[in-house]
């Protein structure tokens, strides 16, 4: 489900309502440093038919001209949201277009949020930090506790390591989203390994709690699949059951929203 424009929607979201997304990746291809088994836009490989990344001046005239029309329309935007085909941060004028996209918002939809969904594999560079800080909603991505189950669901490139990511995360003082993808999974993976994962298991669950109470997230968001998915054979959680696995965090007042 690659998306074909540099700015798309107003789509309706249950987590942001009205939400008008800008995708900073190719709109005809995919780029990611993850390959996650559930991602709606497929696997990498699949996605390589174009590799043109959106400059910050298009990004800009493509945002500024959609927001006049919606305005003359009445449509109402409640997040600007960037969620494309893969990593947001990845786009090198990534700092540039936050910028420009807060002094467009300002001036078009001065009520409306400023998110970004992203894996946090970059967080830890001080310029994409930065950036992520000034948006109302930086959304960060921990899927798994450790590597070797991130490299299972999330299948990320060569360097990702879920403690740097932890560390860096720390560096918002619990004023970010937390999103974590509640799944099961057996099968075999497209390299061909046998594997199987399952959010539900306390491997999975208990150490994932752990980071969640040292980075006291101001909210996280428990989700599950919704759309078809490259890996075939994965199995929903039901909301129920999510509430369930993550009550002893509900009992301590976390606030978790779940889809």
């Amino acid at each position: 489900m690659l998306r074909e424009e540099t700015v798309f929607g107003p789509i309706r979201s249950r987590r942001l309502g009205s939400s008008l997304g800008i995708n900073l990746l190719p709109t005809k291809g995919k780029i990611c440093n993850f390959d996650c088994i559930y991602c709606e836009c497929g696997w990498n490989a699949d996605g390589r038919s174009d590799t043109v990344l959106p400059t910050a001046a298009r990004v800009r005239n493509a945002l500024e001209d959609k927001l006049m029309q919606l305005i003359v329309d009445g449509t109402p935007v409640d997040s600007i949201t960037f969620s494309g085909d893969g990593e947001p941060t990845l786009n090198p004028e990534f700092p540039r277009i936050i910028e420009d996209t807060l002094l467009l918002r300002d001036a078009y939809y001065p009520s409306a949020k400023v998110s970004v969904l992203s894996n946090a594999t970059r967080v830890h560079i001080d310029e994409i930090f930065e950036a992520l800080r000034k948006v109302d909603n930086p959304i960060m991505k921990i899927d798994a506790p450790s590597d070797a189950l991130a490299a299972l669901i999330n299948r990320p490139a060569p360097g990702y390591s879920v403690s740097r990511t932890v560390e860096a995360l720390k560096r918002f003082e619990g004023d970010f989203i937390l999103q974590t993808m509640f799944l099961r999974a057996s099968g075999t993976s497209p390299d061909g390994v046998p594997f199987t994962f399952d959010s539900s298991s306390p491997e999975v669950l208990l150490p994932w709690m752990d980071i969640v109470r040292e980075l006291r997230p101001r909210q996280i968001q428990v989700y599950t699949i919704d759309r078809p998915t490259p890996l075939q054979g994965l199995e929903k959680i039901s909301t129920d059951e999510m509430k369930a696995l993550v009550e002893p965090l509900l009992n301590e007042g976390f606030n978790i929203q779940f889809r």
